[in-house]
């Protein structure tokens, strides 16, 4: 068995991807945009969501993140959760933090702990909140 997390955007899922792929090293698995879907009488959708995001797998690490642009609702929250990336060293996991700060608000800046050689959590410019993190070792 295995959880992932599958997020949901406001019409910037396609946007998120790409900041992803650039800041953190996310590899694009698969993505489908809802104009690729056949069509269902069932389940109809609006026109305007064609060229936006019906599913995408990125692999960050060795974790897969799904996400998708909502059109089941108007709006999207991202409370009560955040992400959590392991570094593999100190200035990589500062490297990690800073690039998915950029254009979002730091909520904890990177810092030794008692509990983390590293550490530091932050709200990306998409509402996703991260936390990163380089565990001490014995």
């Amino acid at each position: 068995m295995e959880i992932q997390s599958y997020i949901f955007f406001d019409g910037r899922c396609e946007q998120a991807i790409q900041f992803y792929t650039d800041k953190i090293g996310a590899e694009v698995q698969l993505k489908l945009h809802y104009k690729d879907a056949p069509p269902d009488a069932n389940r109809q959708v609006d026109p305007k969501f064609d060229n936006m995001v019906m599913h995408a797998s990125v692999k960050i690490g060795s974790s897969v993140l799904m996400m998708s642009d909502n059109c089941m609702s108007d709006t999207v929250t991202h409370d009560g959760f955040k992400l959590s990336l392991t570094a593999n060293d100190a200035a990589h996991g500062e490297k990690l933090f800073n690039a998915l700060a950029e254009g979002g608000k730091v909520d904890m800046p990177w810092q030794a702990t008692f509990w983390s050689q590293g550490f530091g959590m932050l709200t990306d410019k998409f509402g996703i909140g991260w936390m990163v993190t380089l565990p001490h070792t014995n």
